[in-house]
């Protein structure tokens, strides 16, 4: 058998992904142990029985790694390598060489943005796969930006001479050795890179915890039923375009129903509400079972989870991947696309009607639908792996 280290962000959405791969692994007897800034979420969401080795480094949330609201564009983006990627991959370098000599890994499986993973890798001669939780950066982002793909190639450079080997030449952020992209070319567009290491696994979706009893009954089978969620990352950000939401659902009150999942507390919950029920955390993946639309922030694992059941969407990407996601669901035909910061309520119902509405947009997401199920998910991920493994031994 064989041993696996997965090197994720304190990230939900990029832990879960892997959660999927992991217990595959472990199915087939290999030991998988975890290297993360915070081992208790590892836990919370690949299990309590997770082997985990504890890491230093920023944790969303904490003071220090909170970003201003209001940043966008470049300065988002550098604002999240400059305050968060790069203070990680310093902050964890440490533990993942410990996490490495106390697992001697046959394979280090480094999430895209966990640079660290596969610099101290690389350093050590160890085989490493990217597991890419997003695929934003393969759909062509930066292809008119030169200085700023110039600059992270610079703050890479720079990393490796810290904690990676200085002679080393590979992106830290895609392996040369395997790729695992949790997409698939429907979704990313014609711009998806091809090559013999590159494999578009689509979703690697798992069991979660189920959390509190979710009021099943509540749904009404004659009414159209929308999930809002702008995930656990913008809690503070999304007072507006819920309240705006709510207003387009009120006149469409005779024929949908929404569930939103409100983290931040941002509205009030009014009790014998049959019109649209507000949590704090909702059971995604069942409650897309009887989902016909999503209206969502594009994050990567929403977006991919609600085409996965061929629900399509309508996307208000907020920042970081979020808006090249959004490019990728409009351009494939499986959603609309309305600005997260002035939206009206008029907008967001007109957006909602058309996306329920318009038989292209259900046969869009249908068709990706097909595709990322054939793509395989954790399991296929999980045989390139032990592929990998064979093969480095």
């Amino acid at each position: 058998m064989s041993g696996f280290l997965f090197v994720v962000p304190p990230l939900t959405g990029h832990i879960n992904p892997a959660v999927g791969v992991a217990a595959r692994l472990t199915a087939h007897g290999h030991r998988v142990a975890w290297a993360c800034a915070d081992p208790a979420l590892v836990r919370r969401l690949a299990g309590a029985d997770a082997e985990v080795f504890a890491c230093a480094g920023p944790v969303p949330g904490a003071p220090g790694a909170v970003r201003p609201p209001d940043l966008r564009g470049a300065e988002a983006l550098r604002f999240l390598w400059e305050w968060y990627l790069l203070p990680l991959a310093d902050a964890m370098a440490p533990g993942v060489a410990e996490a490495v000599a106390a697992v001697r890994p046959d394979v280090v499986v480094a999430d895209q943005q966990a640079f660290a993973g596969a610099l101290v890798a690389e350093r050590l001669g160890l085989p490493w796969a990217t597991s890419a939780t997003t695929s934003a950066e393969f759909s062509g982002a930066y292809d008119g930006l030169p200085k700023v793909a110039e600059w992270l190639r610079e703050r890479l450079t720079e990393l490796r001479a810290r904690v990676g080997d200085p002679a080393g030449t590979a992106d830290p952020r895609s392996s040369p050795h395997l790729l695992l992209v949790f997409s698939t070319p429907e979704l990313i567009g014609p711009q998806a890179p091809l090559a013999s290491h590159i494999h578009y696994v689509g979703p690697s979706l798992a069991g979660r915890p189920a959390g509190p009893g979710f009021p099943w009954e509540w749904l009404d089978p004659g009414r159209a039923k929308v999930l809002v969620t702008l995930g656990t990352a913008n809690a503070d950000t999304g007072g507006r375009f819920l309240t705006e939401f709510l207003a387009a659902l009120r006149d469409r009150a005779d024929r949908i129903q929404a569930v939103i999942a409100d983290p931040g507390r941002t509205l009030p919950a009014a009790a014998d509400d049959k019109d649209v029920l507000i949590l704090p955390s909702v059971p995604q993946l069942p409650l897309l079972e009887r989902t016909d639309a999503v209206v969502c922030h594009a994050g990567h694992n929403t977006v991919c989870e609600a085409l996965w059941h061929g629900v399509p969407l309508v996307v208000a990407p907020i920042r970081d991947d979020q808006p090249v996601v959004a490019g990728q669901v409009v351009d494939s035909g499986a959603g609309l696309r309305v600005r997260f910061g002035r939206v009206t309520a008029a907008r967001l119902g007109e957006a909602l009607d058309t996306v329920l509405h318009d038989p292209a947009h259900r046969a869009a997401a249908a068709r990706i639908r097909a595709a990322f199920r054939a793509a395989g998910g954790a399991q296929a991920a999980a045989a390139h792996l032990e592929r990998m493994a064979g093969e480095s031994r």
